[in-house]
């Protein structure tokens, strides 16, 4: 059968493939280092040829940044209106997806892809816009830096150390019908900083200063090239494989190296690692399996060598056949690559030299444009001979005994009656004992049957008897032809049955697959999963298991989890420590703390390690290559199931809490508004009892009657915060900004809180000059009654506080200082958080106060901030911005 004709399934997803590809729009990327390499007018370049090709072209969204070439070329072309999104009480712009589907363009422009939309937008990351208008049939053309590739993000940030948040996955390079590198060097870039045609005045010299430095630019230059040769690679071995176009096309350097069981494989992985560093080629290790059986060294010496090319960075493959050749030449041409490596045959290893060196004849004639080097391996220790390996290798040598025995009874037998049946029944009786050796032997007693049965039957049963010499020429072919029957009989029945027997190992994993992913996802929850796991692992490898998760803090629990069979001490933990924190196997049978009892692997998914899976096999053994294989597929799909039921987990968690927030908010509204009423009473009846002037109220009822009034304003404060917080919480807060003089606000503030202040020292310093204040007047009066009776509720009575006010055209400061005890430093950064209250503070509040404050400061995109005073006190600062005063409005 033809290798080269795709099957089924393959036909059928190309189909799938160009059926998405016709009905989806295409994506073009035009992808740079940094920022002001000039993706976006190259971008708008191209746009405007199509636009003058007769396409239909709009911008959804651009940024200029005030560039003098960029503007001159967005005016070229239409424009699609930016939504409007207010967000805080500022309005903000967002490309409008639904203004862009109505219109129904051929083709719309998305700068930088990578950024994250306002809250209230439909997608919450503008690729994902990008993706609705491309499934909508509408071509794209976006930019993209690589620092913004999720994959790089991380080493950007350790070769800038700068943070990168606003990420786009890769796949959506992955997914692009084109990318188009725009590059400069990294001095011509510094140039154009420099002249101001990237950033404008004092943000250019910020950047030049932290960002855009040589270094910086070189190695980002250096990641965008490298990434983008390795996405058109891909595109390349993808386009090949999906047009059935037998490589290789050499476009650029891929190396496959060829595993054996050979001694000398770790030296051949070694000199193609040093080979593919020298020609900045990326590298394949290939090892294919056939039916034939495997002694135990030599299968150990497969996954060493396999284990070694992973750890030397090479794509392991490993592929089942019984035409190695073929099976190597498929994948070289499936994976672009250039060279194949093999090694020199063994010539003192007779077998082996003689099927080697075939391989290595057929790579060559079959091997077409691909290029074989064939690789002097350096000389190894002596190894016992030739044949004793033969005979190791086949089974134990006493099978040769058990087989020659056989026959040699079977010869006995016929023997006497030979006289009755004659020669030629004989030697099929013997030929059919030879037919049935392959069922119980291997092929080497098998070979050797065949051959001494041959011989007996010409020694003592061919006339005339007891000698080689054969009289008559029919007898003679007819030894030929039986010598060449038994033979080729043997082989070809023990092949059937090895591949019987390898049929059987696949089908026997196949099984034991489909078994634990049944399990796994009838599980309805991770401790199911876990004692799935654990049951399944226990039962096809005949080993004991454990399980550990990492907890909350990311370190690993020193608690087993559910259905574990196997038991650690603190050393053999240590050893799953380590395989946790470095994400790679550990403990016996491996390169690292081989010492250890047991096996530890790391419990991945394709994001993070939730933990370590520990093993412990009975027959202790190392695994073989094929066993190796499914505990990995094992180990991943229990990862993977862990993922799944965690995300479960954190949604019906997220659904809980939205549920309880609902309730808590409902709560909070409805009492709160039940509360005012009764309330307000009170306070209405002790102001009313206050003011009598009935010479019946004694000096003591009006003590009582103050009382009953300052505990129902306080009732009445603490009603209005729970009903601030919700305002808050829901978002509901619309904000009346006008002009006002501060100094009216702060007299009616203490105007309101003269009980509470009194006896107190209050310090007001407000200039003459303080210019008026743009705000929400009710808001900001909350936010600073809250802080002043925050300070009068922890100090002492007679300490200081100060209010002051700092009041220029850069900025709006209002402070509001005590000289009490202060705040511990360790509690600074949390006493805006809602409910939080100071360890062994005075009793009295909610912990809302300085909460609801930082929310209306915000809600006016104002800053506040706490800091402790010396030696005493704690300052509470807030910063208002800035507006221009037109003259047309009133200062209230």
């Amino acid at each position: 059968m033809d290798s080269s004709k795709p099957n089924a399934d393959e036909i059928l997803e190309r189909i799938k493939k160009r059926e998405i590809r016709k009905n989806k729009g295409k994506l073009k990327i035009f992808f740079g280092m940094s920022a002001g390499v000039g993706k976006t007018y190259a971008m708008l370049q191209q746009a405007k040829s199509e636009l003058d090709n007769g396409v239909n072209v709009v911008i959804g969204y651009i940024e200029t940044h005030d560039r003098e070439e960029t503007e001159a070329l967005v005016k070229d072309i239409p424009i699609i209106p930016r939504k409007k999104i207010l967000y805080n009480n500022i309005e903000l712009e967002e490309m409008d997806i639904d203004a862009i589907l109505e219109k129904g363009p051929s083709l719309v422009l998305v700068d930088e892809l990578a950024h994250t939309n306002a809250l209230g937008s439909r997608h919450k990351k503008r690729y994902l816009d990008v993706l609705e208008l491309l499934d909508k049939g509408i071509n794209v053309y976006t930019t993209i830096n690589v620092q913004h590739l999720e994959s790089r993000a991380g080493n950007v940030a350790q070769i800038t150390s700068i943070v990168i948040r606003e990420t786009v996955p890769d796949s959506i390079l992955d997914s692009a019908d084109e990318i188009e590198l725009v590059d400069i060097s990294p001095e011509e870039l510094l140039e154009r900083l420099e002249e101001g045609k990237v950033y404008k005045g004092e943000q250019s010299a910020r950047a030049i200063e932290n960002f855009f430095k040589i270094g910086n630019l070189t190695a980002l230059r250096e990641m965008a090239l490298r990434l983008t040769a390795d996405r058109v690679d891909k595109q390349l071995r993808d386009y090949m494989h999906d047009e059935k176009i037998p490589g290789p096309w050499k476009s650029g350097q891929r190396i496959l190296v060829a595993v054996s069981s050979s001694p000398t494989s770790e030296y051949l992985i070694r000199w193609a690692r040093s080979v593919s560093y020298s020609m900045n080629a990326s590298w394949i290790a290939i090892y294919v399996e056939t039916s034939k059986p495997l002694p135990d060294e030599d299968k150990a010496r497969v996954k060493k060598a396999l284990d070694l090319a992973r750890e030397l960075g090479a794509e392991i493959i490993t592929s089942i056949d019984e035409d190695v050749v073929r099976s190597i030449l498929k994948t070289a041409r499936e994976e672009n690559v250039s060279q194949i490596l093999v090694g020199k045959p063994d010539k003192k290893r007779i077998f082996s030299f003689i099927t080697d060196k075939e391989i290595v004849y057929r790579l060559i004639r079959e091997g077409g444009n691909i290029d074989v080097y064939v690789v002097s391996t350096e000389k190894k220790e002596k190894k016992s001979s030739s044949l004793k390996r033969f005979l190791r290798s086949q089974s134990e040598i006493s099978k040769y005994l058990i087989t020659s025995s056989i026959v040699g009874f079977v010869a006995l037998i016929l023997y006497p009656l030979s006289e009755y049946i004659g020669y030629q029944t004989v030697a099929m009786i013997l030929l059919l004992a030879v037919a049935l050796l392959p069922l119980f032997f291997g092929p080497g007693p098998v070979l050797l049957a065949a051959t001494s049965s041959a011989i007996i039957w010409n020694f003592f049963f061919i006339p005339p008897k007891f000698t080689f010499f054969i009289h008559k020429i029919e007898d003679a072919l007819m030894f030929a032809m039986y010598f060449i029957i038994a033979t080729v009989t043997s082989i070809l029945t023990t092949r059937i049955r090895a591949r019987e027997y390898a049929v059987r190992q696949r089908e026997k994993r196949a099984v034991a697959l489909y078994n634990l992913a049944n399990d796994l996802s009838s599980s309805r929850s991770i401790e199911d999963v876990l004692n799935t796991t654990v049951r399944n692992i226990k039962l096809v490898f005949d080993a004991e298991c454990a399980l550990f998760l990492s907890d909350t803090r990311g370190l690993l629990f020193n608690t087993y989890a559910k259905g574990s069979s196997l038991r650690l001490d603190p050393k053999e933990f240590s050893v799953a420590s380590w395989s946790f924190a470095n994400g790679k196997k550990a403990g016996k049978f491996t390169n690292t703390l081989p010492s250890a009892e047991c096996q530890y692997y790391p419990l991945t998914s394709p994001r993070k390690i939730f933990g370590v899976t520990a093993i412990k096999f009975s027959n202790k053994i190392d695994l073989k290559i094929d066993e190796e294989t499914l505990l990995g597929s094992f180990i991943s799909q229990a990862g993977v199931a862990i993922e799944r039921e965690l995300l479960n987990e954190n949604s019906k968690r997220a659904m809980l809490l939205e549920e309880s927030e609902k309730l808590y908010v409902n709560l909070f509204n409805t009492l709160s508004h039940e509360l005012r009423t009764p309330i307000s009473a009170i306070i209405g009846t002790a102001n009313f009892l206050m003011e009598r002037s009935n010479e019946k109220v004694t000096a003591h009822d009006r003590n009582i009657i103050k009382e009953i009034h300052t505990a129902g304003m306080r009732l009445n404060r603490l009603v209005e915060n729970l009903l601030d917080m919700t305002r808050l919480e829901s978002g509901r807060i619309k904000l009346n900004l006008k002009w006002y003089d501060i100094r009216d606000l702060v007299n009616n503030i203490i105007k309101d809180l003269s009980d509470e202040i009194e006896g107190y020292k209050l310090i007001i310093n407000i200039p003459e000059s303080t210019l008026p204040v743009k705000v929400d007047y009710v808001l900001l009066e909350q936010a600073l009654k809250n802080i002043l009776y925050n300070a009068v509720l922890y100090t002492p009575q007679g300490s200081e506080i100060c209010i002051d006010v700092i009041s220029n055209k850069e900025k709006f400061e209002i402070s509001v200082s005590d000289n009490g005890p202060g705040i511990p430093d360790e509690a600074l950064n949390s006493i805006f958080n809602k409910f939080f209250r100071v360890e062994n503070s005075k009793p009295g509040g909610t912990g809302l106060g300085l909460s609801i404050v930082k929310g209306f400061i915000e809600s006016h995109n104002g800053t506040i901030c706490a800091v402790n005073l010396e030696p005493t006190g704690t300052k509470f600062i807030i910063n208002l911005p800035i507006f221009e005063l037109n003259n047309k409005e009133e200062t209230k």
